[in-house]
């Protein structure tokens, strides 16, 4: 009986000690604004000269 209580409680122990690492480290290491990378930019996709799906045109 022991084993599965300790088995229960040793996941919900180590998700509060990760839980708490990342909320000490946000505090002692706060992001500053500079820091911060810019999103990239989406490539602009080019219209193809046909739909698909259309045939070559036959000589």
């Amino acid at each position: 009986m022991a084993m599965v209580v300790l088995a229960a409680l040793i996941p919900i122990l180590m998700l509060g000690v990760v839980l708490a690492l990342g909320r000490y480290e946000e505090l002692m290491l706060p992001e500053q604004k500079d820091d911060r990378r810019e999103p990239a930019a989406l490539p602009v996709a080019t219209p193809s000269p046909a739909p698909a799906g259309t045939p070559a045109p036959s000589p």
